[in-house]
């Protein structure tokens, strides 16, 4: 396995965190995560770091690139109002033909903040079809790191059924299609020490692992895998914790923007099933096991977190699930100005 080494940051937590970054749990303009994950302001617990492979690029090109563009997509008659021009430059976090775990939302971002006039357009000219037929709705979020509007995520009222084939179209520009693959949920219980994998409902694994230490907690509440890489390279002084570590991380599974990784690191080879040491980030044995969950994983399963403090907010990765149905639709513009989402 050859890998390229990248300058990244280290695992974020509460404790080190000057005035400044605590104001950054609260809604506020930042730089582009979807667009440059390696900006990252970080304020929040776990590890952050850019990657050591293009995983991601294939997944985040801007929506009027048509490298993979099919040539057909569902008829649909085209909405009423006029289509907004920001969808021209609009990205999409899915790529084409991509197989997806059970949690991953459509999110569509925007150089450019949407004014709120005409988010209800936007809406409506970003048409999802589904086989079988799927209820979703799209919903404004204010992603940690992207000026408000700037953001818009659909998803359904629970978790995608596995096999279901998603159609988005963005306007005139561009057509995704993708595939909801076998569901995958790993639940970790900082208490316990312990996470445990379901597969298609059927409890599968049961991992001991290490989670963040008091006062540097794990968030806590549901995330969505982002995207993985072999190597990671983790600084702490990027986060005001001096030289407590800096160096490669290797099977990272990447969960949240602000940096929050499960991934090896060989403080659980001791302490994995006896008590949580890290500095945010869920960590597990170098015996293979960390390896093993890596191989298993893939971008859109998801990733439970019990027992800790401080939910994780629905801007900071994909923390979509974190929102009740009823909230999740109270964002969504269409509904405001009493149209319907189209799915």
């Amino acid at each position: 396995m050859s890998t390229h080494e990248v300058t990244g940051r280290a695992h974020d937590h509460p404790a080190g965190r000057s005035a400044a970054l605590r104001s950054l749990r609260r809604p506020r303009a930042a730089l582009g995560a979807l667009a440059a994950a390696c900006a990252l302001v970080l304020s929040a617990t776990g590890c952050a770091a850019t990657t050591s492979s293009a995983a991601t690029s294939a997944t985040t090109g801007p929506a009027t690139r048509n490298a993979h563009r099919p040539t057909a997509a569902p008829s649909r008659t085209a909405p009423a109002v006029p289509e907004p021009a920001a969808l021209a430059r609009a990205r999409v976090n899915v790529g084409e033909g991509a197989t997806v775990g059970v949690g991953m939302p459509i999110s569509v971002t925007f150089p450019e903040p949407v004014p709120r006039s005409r988010r209800a357009a936007v809406e409506h000219w970003l048409t999802v079809g589904t086989e079988p037929a799927v209820t979703g709705a799209w919903s404004w979020v204010k992603d940690r790191n992207l000026l408000d509007g700037q953001r818009v995520d659909y998803r359904p009222p629970a978790y995608w059924r596995s096999g279901t084939r998603v159609t988005l179209r963005v306007g005139t520009h561009a057509v995704r299609h993708f595939r909801i693959g076998r569901s995958l949920t790993a639940t970790v219980d900082v208490r316990r020490h312990t996470m445990t994998v379901t597969e298609d409902g059927r409890p599968t694994t049961r991992i001991p692992v290490t989670a963040g230490r008091p006062g540097l907690d794990t968030w806590n509440g549901t995330m969505v895998v982002m995207d993985k890489q072999p190597r990671v390279y983790m600084d702490s002084r990027t986060v005001g914790l001096g030289d407590a570590y800096h160096g490669y991380y290797a099977w990272a599974v990447h969960v949240t923007a602000s940096g929050t990784y499960v991934h090896q690191n060989p403080n659980a080879d001791t302490y994995a099933g006896r008590s949580n040491v890290t500095h945010g980030c869920v960590g597990l044995a170098t015996d293979g096991t960390a390896e093993r969950f890596y191989q298993r994983v893939i971008p859109g399963d998801v990733i439970r977190v019990t027992g800790s403090k401080d939910t994780v907010e629905a801007g900071n990765g994909y923390g979509d699930w974190n929102l009740g149905w009823s909230e999740w639709l109270a964002h969504g513009a269409a509904r405001k100005t009493g149209g319907a989402p189209r799915s």
